[in-house]
């Protein structure tokens, strides 16, 4: 029974998060994407800096230890020293201090050169660790850019493709019907075709009727009087004939 009701969460729960996938705005999740990108960056540069800070503190406390080992070697020689001018003075109470002064500057010694290798062998761990972890940063930093670059490349093509869904929608809606009660681009294109046939088709036979063939005659007869009429009223006036105009398809004279 239970592992039935996790196979049936985990159905659900892929159901659910598939139809999120289709119903999530790629724009939105591309930037979620990138800013999660960005947080893992950051918290990768504060542990690589962490690194680095050790690293930085181990060469330090290196540093005071080989300073420490100098400054205990002359206090153990400066001992010595003065032990030995004690007993050549014939004072053995003081030869005898120097002495134990000296072997403590040595114990001292022996500590710090010990301390000296412990912190080498950990400066060299701690270096090592800084180098991967500021190789790892210079990595991350690179895929960083490189996502950075795919970024302004997938939002082009995201915006390319919704033009592209747009305009496969608006060619759809030319060649289908629209609804019940709206013609295709198509149908509506025979409409007028053939209104514009039609047209054409009763312009031809108006032209071509008897009527139209008086109509010419009428107007004929008509030029002709009023050329008499404007004949007559140049004669009344003593005027010359009215040059004629050429008749259509006429060649005029030609002129020395």
């Amino acid at each position: 029974m239970f592992k039935l009701m996790q196979r049936a969460w985990k159905y659900m729960t892929a159901a659910m998060t598939g139809r999120f996938n289709e119903a999530a705005d790629p724009k939105v999740q591309l930037e979620q994407a990138i800013t999660e990108a960005n947080d893992q960056h950051r918290r990768l540069v504060q542990q690589a800096a962490n690194v680095i800070a050790n690293q930085k503190q181990t060469e330090m406390r290196l540093n005071r230890a080989m300073e420490d080992i100098e400054k205990q070697n002359g206090l153990a020689r400066q001992a010595v020293t003065m032990a030995d001018d004690a007993t050549k003075r014939g004072d053995s109470a003081k030869a005898v201090e120097y002495t134990q002064a000296a072997e403590s500057f040595a114990n001292r010694l022996v500590a710090s050169e010990r301390e000296v290798e412990s912190l080498k062998q950990l400066l060299l761990q701690a270096t090592q660790a800084a180098n991967q972890a500021k190789a790892a940063v210079a990595q991350n930093s690179s895929a960083m850019q490189k996502k950075l670059a795919d970024r302004q490349k997938l939002l082009g093509q995201l915006d390319q493709a919704k033009m592209q869904e747009q305009v496969n929608s608006a060619m759809a809606s030319l060649n289908e019907t629209v609804g019940q009660d709206v013609p295709t681009f198509e149908e509506i294109r025979t409409k007028i075709e053939g209104r514009y046939a039609k047209a054409l088709g009763t312009s031809e036979l108006t032209e071509q009727s008897v009527e139209n063939r008086m109509l010419e005659v009428e107007q004929a007869t008509v030029n002709t009087e009023a050329q008499a009429k404007l004949s007559d009223i140049r004669a009344q006036l003593g005027l010359g004939p009215a040059p004629s105009s050429p008749a259509s398809g006429d060649v005029p004279p030609a002129t020395d």
